[in-house]
Order: C-alpha cells, then sequence, then structure tokens
C-alpha cells in the first residue's frame, strides 16, 4: 500500500488553526519565531488570534497556511512513511517541503513574495473568480471560449468531477457565470477573493517569484511531487521551478494529480493541514482509497 500527503491552500485557513501544536511543541514555537522573523510581524497572533480579515487578505493567508501546514508535518513520527506528495496551489510549497526540496526558511521566503506578488496583482486589475458546479470539463471550456469575446476568462482549478473554478476579468467572468447558468450548471457561486488567481492576470508577481526562486536551494525531491500543473510526477529542482512559476497563471489540474497518483499505486490519501477541504475532493475523485487528515494535536497523536 502506497501512501501520499495533500497539502491544503488558501481557502482553508481559519482564525486559531495550529494553536494546539503551538502550545505544546517547543520545536513549532520555534518555527513560528523563524516566520515572524522572515515575515518581519508576528504571524502567530495574526494566525491564532486575527481578526479574520486580516488572516484571509492573500499576503498573509498563504504563508499563515504554509506555516501550519510544516508545521504538523514536521511532529509526524518517522515511521510514518509516505511516497509521494502534492500540494493544492499554495499547498505545493508545503508538499516541497516534505520531500526535503525546499527548506523551512527558503520556501515560506518564496511563499511570502508570492503572496504579496499576487495580492499587488489582485489589487491592480479587476479580477473575479466563480466555481461551476456539476458541469462537465469540455462544457465549461467552451463556456470560456465564447466568454472570452468580453475579456479574460479561463479555468482556475478542476477540482473534482463537478467541482470546477474560473478565473479572470470581472466582465467576463461574470458573462461566463451567465452562460452556464444559461447551459444547466446546478449551480454557480462568486467567490469572495481578492484576485483572478491561475490566470493572465498573475502576471505581475511572476518577476517577484522568479527572484524568490532564484535565491533559494532547491533539492532533488525524495520521494515525486505532483505539480498541478502537468499532474506529472518529478523530483527534478530545475523542473520543480519552472512548474512553480507557471503555476501562477494556469489551473491547478488536481482531479488529474489524484487520478495519476490513484494510477501510480497510492491507495492512501493524507491532508496535512488545516480543514478538510482536500479530503471531500478527493473522496469524490476516487472514492475508493482510504483518506484522513492530520490537522489537529488530536489526529497527530493518533499516529504515534
Amino acid at each position: 500500500m502506497q501512501r501520499a500527503l495533500v497539502f491544503p491552500g488558501q481557502a482553508s485557513q481559519f482564525v486559531g488553526m495550529g494553536q494546539d501544536i503551538f502550545n505544546s511543541y517547543e520545536s513549532v514555537r520555534s518555527m513560528y519565531a523563524i516566520a515572524n522573523d522572515i515575515m518581519g510581524f508576528d504571524i502567530a497572533d495574526v494566525t491564532f488570534n486575527g481578526p479574520l480579515e486580516d488572516l484571509t487578505e492573500t499576503k498573509i493567508t498563504q504563508p499563515a497556511l504554509f506555516i501550519t501546514s510544516a508545521s504538523y508535518f514536521s511532529l509526524l513520527p518517522e515511521s510514518f512513511k509516505f511516497h509521494m506528495t502534492a500540494g493544492h496551489s499554495l499547498g505545493e510549497f508545503s508538499a516541497l517541503y516534505a520531500a526535503r526540496v525546499l527548506s523551512f526558511e527558503d520556501a515560506l521566503a518564496i511563499v511570502k513574495a508570492r503572496a504579496e506578488g499576487m495580492q499587488t496583482a489582485g489589487e491592480s486589475q479587476s479580477g473575479a473568480m466563480a466555481a461551476i458546479l456539476n458541469m462537465s470539463r469540455e462544457n465549461i471550456e467552451k463556456v470560456c471560449l465564447h466568454a472570452s469575446n468580453r475579456g479574460i476568462v479561463q479555468v482556475a482549478n478542476f477540482n473534482s468531477p463537478g467541482q470546477i473554478v474560473i478565473s479572470g476579468e470581472t466582465v467576463a467572468v461574470h458573462y461566463a457565470m451567465e452562460i452556464a447558468k444559461n447551459l444547466g450548471a446546478r449551480k454557480v457561486v462568486a467567490l469572495n477573493v481578492s484576485g483572478a488567481f491561475h490566470s493572465p492576470l498573475m502576471a505581475p508577481a511572476v518577476e517577484g517569484l522568479s527572484k524568490a526562486i532564484a535565491k533559494a536551494k532547491f533539492n532533488t525531491a525524495r520521494v515525486p511531487i505532483i505539480a498541478n500543473v502537468d499532474a506529472s510526477p518529478t523530483t527534478d529542482p530545475e523542473k520543480i521551478k519552472s512548474n512553480l512559476i507557471e503555476q501562477l497563471e494556469n489551473p491547478v489540474l488536481w482531479e488529474d494529480s489524484i487520478k495519476k497518483m490513484s494510477k501510480e499505486g497510492v491507495s492512501e490519501f493524507v491532508e496535512v493541514g488545516p480543514g478538510r477541504v482536500l479530503q471531500g475532493l478527493i473522496k469524490r475523485i476516487n472514492r475508493d482509497t482510504d483518506i484522513s487528515g492530520v490537522g489537529t494535536q488530536e489526529q497527530l497523536e493518533a499516529l504515534s
């Protein structure tokens, strides 16, 4: 039986995430001390005490989520082996930390640059995202193609069968939402986000991300990373770097990634980090698999 670790992305955050292990483990408190130095402010305080409106700012959300997931991973027992790893969007950086591609410090420095760049890109250009439920990939791609005469709009996340997210310029996204409703989508929901993630509107964030990547030391991955951009496994540092840059403007192929890992022999998925978002998606992608989470001290201690 092969096990894969998966790591959540933006939208899994909540005030107080990870506070249980922060209170219980000196090693986690040390990680937050390092993180506070890198971030230049007390990110532990915002993560544990809020307010929620601050924690949901992209420039804070992404580092806070990475630190939380990395903290839980750091406490996994050595006997808890895994054979592959992947993360949803931001979660890919947690996956790289787990596979020992990046140190905690280097990964956080890159996440900081990415988050600040994405927030700035979102503030400088009007963008939107929307979830479309119960419509096929092919039809949603046709919807985006048709709506693109109003501006940039494309698929941002292939999350699971029947759950796809689109992203782009506000007018074009809203037009695509109307088309999808008229074509029988069960539900179309505008998302409360600060920008058009995984679309060309994130192009302004590429330079800062690329510079941060260039400064970091990338190692060969100890286990294959299934990349968001192509749902293919890699351990190669140079390929991983290019994948991270491409990921900013391209769709997250999450459904394809889970199917690829299952095809490669993974029969157990463990979500490491706050929430249960990925567990829900994986259950819809492949019901014939064991799914669990490590997002509380209780769940962590149950592994020992």
